[in-house]
């Protein structure tokens, strides 16, 4: 075990270090920068352009750039934002709890709402449960996260003559759960659904195992063999696909922010991607690399948990 995660640390470490060149790199190849921006926006003399590339350190080399982006990342330091001449870190901070929650929110209700469904829609196969549930499921993939989201506030205007409005002033956890839970719900329908036909089919391969079959041979009750012989070994899968799932939340957190209108870390990388704010892009897209690259290695560790056959051994 402790040779594996040394070679997983190592191998995050290179990912992440792939992925900072990869995002530098790429960043810079889109045509345009902040200072032509400014200087489009303004109206100012196309000389200024020059001065304010200079003051921002734009028109020094690209590796001389990397190079001083990443030692301030060691150091906490995560440079200026460009649009608002503050701290990027005092840009960034206040907004991650926010995506946090959104997505926290929005990964239980994928799960509560998945797993249990799709466990009934398999023990009640070809039924008039199970035909109704596989229609919500297709109804959760086919419909975008964008315009679930304006019918949900299409609906609330209609019939509470207003919308739900995200006040990012200081407020409890309870407000903020009440506050979050219908845009969680919107971006994790989808998920659910994901997660729902994925149990479903992993459900009904593993009951019709031996092992299953040799369990109610021996009288055990229905609710034994479907939850403590077939769900455990059908989860594995299904654990897979909400490690994919949450990693990947930010891209269904880009509209939802939008459309609902929430100041969190999706509409603000978005943002910050139109003004070419470097230091702000770079460092969000490597925060959710980074998140990437810890929720696979937390799957991983779930596999063990879930199945003792799997080890990896020294």
């Amino acid at each position: 075990m402790g040779s594996y995660l040394v070679r997983r640390f190592l191998l995050m470490v290179l990912t992440l270090f792939g992925m900072s060149v990869l995002i530098f790199v790429m960043l810079r190849l889109v045509p345009g920068n902040i200072a032509d921006i400014l200087v489009d926006a303004s109206g100012a003399d196309p000389k200024e352009k020059a001065r304010i590339a200079h003051e921002l350190g734009i028109d020094r080399p690209i590796a001389e750039q990397y190079v001083s982006w990443i030692g301030g990342l060691s150091r906490g330091d995560l440079g200026f934002a460009y649009v608002s001449e503050r701290p990027a870190i005092e840009e960034i901070a206040p907004r991650i709890p926010i995506s946090a929650k959104l997505a926290g929110m929005a990964i239980f209700f994928a799960v509560l709402l998945g797993v249990p469904f799709g466990v009934i829609s398999a023990v009640k196969q070809n039924s008039s449960l199970d035909y109704f549930l596989r229609v919500i499921s297709l109804s959760g993939l086919s419909l975008p996260s964008f315009w679930l989201g304006l019918l949900v506030l299409m609906a609330s205007v209609q019939w509470f003559g207003t919308i739900p409005i995200y006040d990012s002033n200081p407020h409890g956890f309870l407000q903020d759960v009440a506050m979050l839970s219908l845009p969680a719900a919107v971006v994790g329908f989808r998920s659910s659904a994901l997660i729902m036909r994925l149990t479903r089919s992993s459900m009904l391969e593993v009951l019709r195992q031996d092992y299953v079959r040799t369990a109610r041979s021996k009288g055990a009750s229905n609710a034994s063999v479907n939850y403590d012989h077939a769900l455990r070994n059908a989860l594995l899968p299904v654990v897979t696909i909400i490690g994919i799932e949450a990693a990947f939340l930010v891209g269904g957190l880009i509209v939802t922010e939008t459309v609902f209108n929430i100041p969190g870390v999706a509409r603000f990388l978005v943002e910050a991607i139109l003004w070419r704010d470097y230091p702000i892009v770079q460092n969000l897209v490597m925060l959710i690399a980074f998140v990437v690259v810890m929720v696979n290695f937390l799957v991983d560790m779930a596999y063990m948990a879930l199945d003792p056959r799997i080890k990896f051994g020294d």
